[in-house]
């Protein structure tokens, strides 16, 4: 493969959302997207001109119907799958507004840390799985 034929990186702002006893949000991934039929932390792409932060909120405002109220810097991820490079902006929701839906027909679910490991994740996405385990939540 040339430089050319390289995929542009994708710039994702992705959310690990907590609720207040302490679960994390995940969504499934539609089948005809890429990762299609895996579990993942909401989220979207970066848009030009646009913040992580709006971005973040736009996009869980679409997908799931909740305004962000409180959200940090977790950790960046760079990954490359062959067909499409990504960088994940992850960040941590600690509070929002509104009760979560699956806005675009996608399941969601709340999960208790330790229940992460029983879904099947992209790539991309264990990093953020193993470093969840390690926040005290």
């Amino acid at each position: 493969m040339s430089i050319s034929d390289k995929p542009s990186v994708v710039h994702v702002a992705v959310g690990v959302i907590l609720n207040p006893a302490g679960q994390i949000l995940i969504a499934k991934r539609a089948a005809n997207l890429h990762q299609g039929g895996l579990w993942e932390f909401p989220g979207g792409k970066v848009d030009a001109g646009e913040s992580v932060q709006q971005a973040l909120s736009r996009e869980l405002m679409e997908e799931l119907a909740i305004g962000v109220s409180s959200c940090s810097a977790f950790m960046e991820i760079h990954h490359d799958y062959g067909d499409k490079s990504v960088f994940l902006d992850v960040w941590i929701v600690d509070a929002f507004e509104g009760e979560a839906r699956g806005n675009e027909g996608q399941a969601i679910t709340w999960v208790d840390v330790l229940e992460l490991e029983d879904y099947e994740f992209p790539k991309a996405n264990e990093t953020i799985v193993s470093a969840i385990k390690n926040l005290k939540l």
